[in-house]
């Protein structure tokens, strides 16, 4: 099904992670992708190390094949061959770019009206911030996610991937493929405006909603969760072990294969989250005199899993299984996410 964008064509002037992100899961989808990079080469091709052999046989920095894949890549410098992109991109379906508000149109001049086009920045086209610019990092401190990331009374934590920008890339991909809807049902193109700050507002969810129904600010937590006990992370004796209980079910089935000491107000949620310390010491307890093997053996029905490193969670059987690294022009790369099955008959 990867041909469902078949026939689709996407020029792709932006760079480093949100926009190529954004046009490398539509190309999973079977658009055609031409990546348009300057002269000097995407940003993220010295972001290293570390370095590795490239999709066309030349050193790159790995971070680069996280998001390019799939793509035709062709050398313009906007400002000395503003026509030759201009020209590209008027056969285009789709643009996608992520320069500072209006900065594409004074280097190009007005874009054609048939086309979608799909503008990434940091803080989107309106608003006092509109014109700052702003990298994952410099989003999740100004955003709130890095105040709740971490463990408790330590320096602040980012989030270990740009998790903004990874964010705002599937909010990208999400409205281009609705515009493109949209064009296909009225034969309208639209204007789209996608912000690193929308996106990263409304990813906090449920500490956003907590902090509206509290007016208290959430604080860091380490791996334990605001709404949930116990959910967090405890130290097995050979490493480090999450338990997710999400019902009072699973609270249940977690009291009798640990042999836990079960309380009255403990047997909700509720009750739990008021008696987070005393719950969290007992499962710690109990967590601490077996391994992780034993204690996934036994926790059969709780949600669970040991904390991998990223290469042990590359080899785990399910990602064997799933091909979750597959190759593109002969460099491994990590496999799109987007299955599709037929319906069975």
């Amino acid at each position: 099904m990867s041909g469902i964008l078949e026939g689709i064509r996407i020029v792709d002037v932006s760079r480093i992670l949100a926009g190529p992100y954004a046009t490398q899961m539509l190309a999973d989808l079977g658009a055609e992708v031409i990546k348009v990079e300057a002269p000097w080469g995407d940003d993220t091709r010295q972001w290293g190390p570390p370095f590795t052999t490239g999709f066309d046989g030349k050193k790159v920095a790995a971070y680069f094949l996280s998001c390019n894949r799939g793509k035709e890549i062709v050398t313009f410098d906007l400002k000395r061959e503003a026509s030759k992109v201009r020209a590209l991109i008027e056969t285009a379906d789709v643009v996608v770019e992520n320069f500072r508000p209006g900065t594409l149109e004074r280097l190009l001049g007005p874009l054609p009206n048939d086309v979608i086009l799909c503008s990434i920045s940091a803080y989107g086209a309106t608003g006092p911030r509109r014109d700052e610019p702003g990298y994952d990092v410099a989003l999740q401190a100004r955003s709130g996610i890095m105040g709740i990331t971490g463990e408790a009374d330590s320096a602040p934590v980012k989030v270990g991937v740009a998790w903004i920008d990874v964010i705002t890339g599937l909010n990208a991909g999400n409205a281009i493929l609705a515009a493109l809807y949209h064009k296909q049902k009225t034969g309208e193109n639209m204007r789209i405006d996608i912000s690193l700050w929308d996106s990263a507002i409304a990813a906090l969810v449920n500490q956003a909603h907590n902090a509206m129904a509290s007016g208290v600010n959430p604080t860091p937590m380490g791996s334990a969760h605001p709404n949930l006990v116990p959910y967090r992370a405890f130290e097995a004796k050979d490493g480090w072990f999450v338990i997710g209980v999400g019902s009072d079910n699973q609270w249940l089935k977690l009291v009798e294969a640990l042999n836990l000491e079960n309380q009255e107000l403990w047997e909700t949620n509720e009750g739990r989250v008021h008696a987070r310390t005393a719950v969290e010491a007992c499962v710690g307890k109990a967590v601490a005199m077996m391994d992780r093997a034993e204690l996934e053996q036994r926790l059969d029905g709780v949600p669970c899993a040991p904390v991998n490193t990223v290469l042990e969670a590359l080899s785990d059987p399910q990602s064997v299984a799933r091909n979750v690294v597959t190759q593109h022009n002969g460099v491994d790369v990590l496999a799109s996410p987007l299955r599709f099955m037929k319906p069975s008959k």
